[in-house]
């Protein structure tokens, strides 16, 4: 089973807020502190790359996160359904940046939002110098695709979705931005995204160095829910000996069946 993992960014030119930015290619229509999180499945893929140009201010004219954008495949049909684990590895555990991406110099990027207003590929080099000095704000103005407003006695919190960050607050300090917020559930949210950023977060503040960093929302067709998060992270002073990780975590619910082309959904009986 084969799931294409090549997300390249080329943030090379980084410092002077230019990249190459890839996109992702989706093949089907089917439908968190942990320390050390580790993942039950661990598939291998390996897959081509492409790239389109784009530039930081938001002047790009690709997203990266939607199946109609080809560039670098992300064969989700190769994915095995949510049995039950938050998260799977990908590639092996191993993240896909090129030598020309990893960079020690901090900064951050978010795609701008697609013509469906879905978020796309956000991508960072975490460093203590971005990350907040603040509390966070009120993002509740933000309605990201796919959202609804359901409660569930059973579910963590009672309501079933959140607005979920990509790359997490507590790394870059990005709070109501809608390019870097999609609706995902409590379960996505903290069983698992909030493990990963908060093992990066813990590292960068310990040690003082750097994490290439990048979230890709997976979207089918002109589905409104993301199907999951693609999550690949390298520490960069000290060659991935710190952090390296590249998983797949599900937008799924347990008890709830959604509907990813509206985001609604229904108590599984």
């Amino acid at each position: 089973m084969l799931v294409g993992c090549s997300l390249s960014v080329d943030i090379s030119d980084a410092p002077n807020r230019e990249y190459t930015e890839s996109t992702v290619s989706i093949k089907t229509e089917q439908g968190s502190s942990a320390e050390n999180p580790t993942a039950s499945t661990e598939l291998d893929p390996k897959s081509d790359t492409t790239a389109t140009d784009g530039v930081l201010s938001g002047d790009n004219e690709q997203n990266g996160a939607h199946a109609d954008d080809i560039g670098a495949e992300f064969d989700f049909s190769a994915l095995p359904p949510y049995s039950g684990e938050p998260y799977i590895s990908v590639c092996g555990g191993d993240p896909d940046f090129s030598e020309d991406e990893i960079t020690s110099v901090s900064y951050e990027y978010y795609s701008e939002l697609d013509a469906l207003g879905r978020c796309g590929v956000c991508i960072a080099s975490v460093g203590q110098d971005i990350m907040p000095t603040e509390k966070r704000g009120s993002i509740g103005q933000v309605k990201p695709t796919g959202w609804h407003t359901v409660k569930y006695d059973f579910v963590d919190g009672k309501y079933l979705y959140n607005r979920c960050h990509l790359i997490g607050f507590q790394l870059t300090g990005e709070n109501a931005n809608n390019r870097n917020l999609i609706t995902g559930t409590r379960y996505l949210n903290v069983e698992g995204m909030l493990p990963f950023e908060n093992m990066v977060a813990d590292y960068v503040k310990e040690t003082g160095n750097h994490v290439m960093y990048r979230v890709t929302p997976i979207f089918v067709g002109d589905e409104l829910l993301a199907r999951g998060v693609h999550i690949e992270a390298e520490s960069v002073e000290d060659g991935g000996d710190g952090i390296m990780f590249n998983v797949f975590c599900y937008n799924v619910q347990p008890g709830v069946v959604l509907d990813y082309a509206t985001g609604e959904g229904t108590a599984d009986s």
